[in-house]
């Protein structure tokens, strides 16, 4: 190991950090701990901290030490949009758990209201504002992650998040406790500031019949899985559709369905899928997204874009 490599990987946490995050956390902080079982793709490094976080209280407590100390930090969702590194994260990584993970659903007369935490599962919301007869949620059916990575990247097919958002609450290391923010949503990607957390979230649908909502989200969720290779462990699309095409056709018609690197594969389901077929590496896979646009550049002219995050101390994992 190179001396670079031996001082990126080194730990930034003193032993007064430790003490100080124990007091906020308890027994919910980690220390060292890989970080490959909580992401889609099974791949990634130790962080310095991983801390369980399950109120907002607790997570301005944690926001007002990484900005008194300049720690580094990151949430890292369900993990189901990122590349964590070999070498893992420096810093303080946090899952938030808790009233985080809620999701209530009310129906009123002509619409349905969903106030979910930032770290609710998109699976369960989406079945629970089926139920309520939310028209359009159908478009965010099968999704992986949570509300608030999916309102970061505005999620979605042929609607997205950004369209029913009435309210997003944030946290942030200079304003830790929960206040309002105002976003605007683009394709896959919105005005979040780097710097905050969404805390809550308010979602509004017009309301339907339950049946008919129920109804048209299963057949999505069918048509996914007949589509997308969801028995490997993957993180759903790598790159962004460039504008009046898609990522898909244009890797499969540069003849890069079946490729591989190391024990990363390009999906032969679908070819915006990369799917870790056993022990692959943040190496591996990252090798393999730098190849796949290479060779769309080269035949189509076309520069991609990723639309997984990268994240962490990429290194020879060897």
């Amino acid at each position: 190991m190179s001396a670079t490599t031996a001082q990126a990987v080194l730990s930034l946490l003193g032993d007064a950090d430790r003490v100080a995050l124990q007091e906020i956390c308890g027994d919910r902080i980690r220390f060292n701990e890989p970080l490959a079982p909580y992401t889609s793709w099974k791949i990634g490094g130790p962080a310095d901290a991983f801390a369980t976080v399950e109120t907002q209280s607790q997570l301005a407590d944690l926001l007002r030490f990484c900005l008194r100390r300049r720690m580094p930090w990151w949430i890292i969702g369900a993990g189901s949009n990122v590349l964590v590194g070999d070498g893992g994260v420096r810093g303080i990584v946090m899952r938030l758990a808790g009233e985080f993970a809620a999701a209530h659903v009310r129906a009123e007369d002509h619409r349905v209201i969903v106030v979910a935490g930032g770290s609710a599962d998109m699976a369960l919301v989406t079945a629970k504002a089926a139920s309520a007869g939310a028209n359009g949620i159908g478009s965010l059916a099968g999704i992986p992650g949570t509300v608030g990575g999916s309102l970061r990247m505005n999620a979605g097919t042929d609607r997205e998040i950004g369209e029913f958002v009435r309210e997003v609450w944030v946290q942030s290391p200079s304003r830790p406790e929960p206040h309002p923010a105002s976003v605007r949503y683009l394709y896959r990607q919105s005005t979040l500031a780097r710097d905050v957390v969404v805390s809550r979230v308010v979602l509004e649908f017009a309301r339907s019949s339950a049946g008919d909502v129920r109804s048209e989200m299963q057949t999505r969720l069918v048509r996914r899985k007949k589509t997308q290779p969801i028995a490997l462990p993957n993180a759903g699309s790598c790159f962004r559709n460039p504008p009046e095409d898609k990522a898909a056709r244009l890797i499969e018609a540069a003849g890069a369905k079946g490729w591989r690197e190391g024990n990363a594969e390009v999906s032969s389901l679908h070819a915006n899928f990369i799917n870790n077929l056993g022990g692959a590496t943040a190496k591996d896979v990252a090798t393999l997204l730098a190849r796949v646009r290479r060779a769309v550049r080269d035949r189509w002219n076309v520069e991609l874009k990723l639309e997984v995050h990268l994240v962490g101390v990429f290194i020879d994992a060897t």
